[in-house]
């Protein structure tokens, strides 16, 4: 059987949730886990010697898995890429970031490194993508989630969340325009835009539903393949209810593709 040693980088909900049960996947072993500086002490301490905490990913690792948030990207997964290390981001919003694309790409080019982009809390990326080669015409994203999941955002200066009878529109834009107000609503429609037809020409709408007690996620996509229509209702992370637990899912189905003999 293959072995995969990695370097996971964040600790936050999904973090804690992948090393939890990578460990239940034979072959795979986190060595070290990367977090700020401040953190590094105390999380060394409340983990013990199974693991190295350290504030930089080491030159010697194989492979990066990156659940931090946007800023990881250019902290860590760019100098890893150049260095020639392999990496996989579930912050896929982050390339909606003008340059970032192209950014990461040279790295990844001047390392003769990959980058893998994790389909996250999204089903039908596989479909989208191989769909893209013969053409697509129109790709639509629709994200629900019950009012409540909208607090903090750009939301709260349209409507009145806590009032809400019926679903609401809070936006209909561009893929790129979506991620820019709502940044932390961002890594469906992104990876669904890198996917298919781009930050610009996907078109995305944003529903706050008090008919619903979880995140929905849907799309649709025409083009020469056909027409192709998705809708997920994902459930939460136990200890994260803003985050799916699909994204801590779809990481371990790599890790798991890394080792065995057989994937799909």
């Amino acid at each position: 059987m293959k072995t995969q040693d990695l370097t996971l980088i964040g600790y936050g909900a999904i973090g804690r949730a992948l090393h939890q049960r990578a460990d239940a996947l034979a072959g795979v072993r986190i060595t070290h886990i990367v977090v700020r500086p401040e953190r590094v002490q105390a999380l060394q301490q409340q983990l013990g010697a199974g693991v190295t905490v350290t504030d930089q990913v080491p030159a010697h690792t194989p492979l990066v898995l990156e659940c931090a948030g946007h800023s990881a990207l250019t902290d860590h997964v760019l100098p890893a890429l150049s260095r020639g290390i392999e990496c996989a981001v579930l912050s896929v919003g982050a390339l909606s970031e003008p340059g970032l694309p192209e950014r990461l790409e040279a790295a990844a080019k001047q390392g003769a490194a990959q980058l893998h982009l994790l389909a996250g809390a999204i089903a039908g990326i596989d479909a989208l993508s191989a769909a893209r080669l013969a053409g697509l015409d129109r790709v639509v994203y629709t994200g629900r989630k019950p009012p409540a999941g909208w607090r903090g955002s750009p939301a709260e200066q349209q409507v009145e969340l806590d009032r809400l009878s019926e679903p609401t529109v809070i936006l209909q834009a561009s893929a790129r325009e979506a991620a820019r107000l709502y940044p932390k609503n961002a890594n469906v429609a992104a990876t669904l835009s890198l996917a298919g037809l781009g930050l610009d020409r996907t078109q995305v709408r944003l529903i706050a539903d008090p008919t619903i007690d979880e995140n929905v996620h849907e799309f649709e996509a025409h083009g020469a393949f056909g027409q192709l229509e998705v809708r997920l209702r994902g459930k939460p992370l136990a200890d994260n209810p803003k985050t799916s637990a699909l994204t801590v899912l779809s990481a371990l189905r790599f890790l798991h593709n890394r080792v065995a003999a057989l994937t799909l």
